[in-house]
């Protein structure tokens, strides 16, 4: 029985998990947002999440123990000088995770993860119209087939 183990194995060894969320909330903070399978985005929220709430404390030891799992100066300047002060007046849920499809090799489930306070990101992309003379080609195609 799997007691209080929380996460998931992600069919790695420890210390290679370990390495893999460093890189993702590394590539996270550095990016904004990021695309990966769906199970590695839903294990990098727990992460994510929890480096926000240290940014979100400002403090020195708070800085400290981000730059002890992140491990690079300027993701933590990034992290508590631009991301944290975004999500002040919120209490979690910094990040989110948007379905995005499969990846054509093995077909593994993807997903963006994205911090949200990036509205311009989130806001719904409008199909593009087609032109005119495409509708008129399609129709002239459909007519021919017809006929």
């Amino acid at each position: 029985m799997r007691h209080l183990n929380q996460g998931r194995k992600l069919n790695r060894t420890s210390a290679h998990r370990k390495a893999l969320m460093k890189n993702l909330v590394l590539a996270l903070i550095t990016h904004e947002q990021i695309r990966t399978t769906d199970a590695k985005a839903k294990e990098l929220r727990r992460f994510a999440d929890r480096m926000v709430t240290l940014g979100k404390q400002g403090d020195l030891a708070a800085r400290r123990r981000a730059f002890q799992f992140i491990q690079s100066r300027t993701a933590v300047r990034k992290l508590f000088e631009e991301i944290a002060p975004r999500f002040k007046d919120r209490n979690g849920g910094y990040t989110r995770v948007i379905k995005f499809g499969i990846r054509r090799g093995d077909a593994a489930p993807l997903s963006i993860v994205e911090f949200t306070g990036n509205e311009a990101s989130a806001e719904k992309r409008k199909p593009r119209k087609r032109s005119a003379k495409k509708t008129e080609q399609r129709e002239a195609r459909r007519a021919a087939a017809g006929a």
